[in-house]
């Protein structure tokens, strides 16, 4: 079997050597804590030992049963773990204010029970964001040793400069969605000069800016369609491509999840999947994808029959 891919990461004073797949906590609300543990446990027994969370996911709950969770197995150390998790969103608002994020990210700590998260991102642009607001907030939490590292979610170039004007820490991570029917950062560097639909750069080039900068992208959602219509897997609008993933799956001795987590692991720009399953047997399988690189003609393929075209 093929070695497995990684990814470096700058965490602190460390550079460290992270899956190439995380595992996405949005889901794991309606979980028992036993059903919980069994699933961390597969998750780590997959070598699969970074964590993204969100404050808000599950209103919290998502945050609290994992932590439920690490406080009482003594099997898992919390030193073996990359915990993730982002902060910014209200009801009905967004808030990068230095007493929010503060007050967010020790409530983040209080409930997975861990003294320190080891990456925060912001959740989602803040309109009414003050960069040296943002710069206080991780400053504090940085010297405080309650936060290694810091990134943003769904941010332009531009929202990402505006913060390292003040921010000293670097931004380690952009978190935006990303699959194949949803690619239009790819899309606009290619139909370049072009007037066809995916020629708009929506997003400022972000996947350049991040390549140029060292910042790693994760995609979330990696298998889903736009305007959250659902997955991709078997839709019948996505006929042509779920023809080439089941060929390409066939060649492989794979499924098409697999194949479509393939495709973005093969990107040079050296992404990170999100998953977003609770089920242990789907994230084995997800995990399956690190070992595959696909080819230039099959990368290629697989972007063509999800709709995109070549000048």
């Amino acid at each position: 079997m093929a070695e497995k891919q990684k990814r470096m990461l700058q965490i602190g004073s460390e550079r460290i050597a992270v899956p190439a797949i995380a595992v996405g906590c949005m889901r794991i609300s309606g979980k028992t804590k036993e059903e919980l543990d069994r699933f961390v446990h597969t998750a780590m027994d997959c070598g699969l030992n970074y964590f993204d969370h969100a404050d808000i996911y599950g209103g919290g709950r998502c945050e609290e049963l994992f932590g439920e969770v690490l406080a009482g197995n003594g099997s898992i150390r919390r030193e073996d773990m990359i915990l993730q998790s982002k902060c910014g969103i209200r009801k009905g608002f967004y808030d990068f204010s230095t007493g929010y994020i503060l007050e967010a990210a020790d409530g983040i700590l209080r409930r997975l029970r861990t003294d320190y998260l080891d990456v925060l991102l912001l959740h989602r642009p803040d309109a009414l964001m003050e960069p040296e607001e943002v710069a206080e907030a991780f400053e504090r939490l940085y010297a405080a040793g309650k936060v290694r590292a810091f990134g943003v979610s769904n941010q332009r170039p531009a929202q990402m400069e505006l913060l390292k004007r003040c921010v000293k820490q670097p931004l380690i991570v952009n978190q935006l969605q990303f699959s194949l029917p949803v690619s239009g950062m790819i899309a606009n560097g290619v139909e370049v000069n072009m007037d066809s639909p995916g020629a708009a750069d929506r997003d400022g080039s972000v996947l350049a800016y991040c390549r140029l900068n060292g910042v790693t992208v994760q995609a979330w959602s990696p298998f889903q369609m736009p305007n959250g219509k659902g997955t991709f897997l078997g839709a019948e609008e996505y006929g042509e491509l779920n023809r080439a993933l089941r060929e390409l799956a066939e060649r492989y001795g794979t499924t098409p999840t697999v194949i479509a987590a393939a495709w973005i692991l093969r990107h040079p720009a050296q992404m990170q999947v999100v998953t977003g399953t609770a089920r242990e047997e789907r994230l084995q399988e997800i995990e399956t994808a690190q070992t595959i690189r696909l080819t230039r003609e099959e990368w290629y393929r697989l972007y063509l029959a999800a709709g995109h075209p070549l000048p």
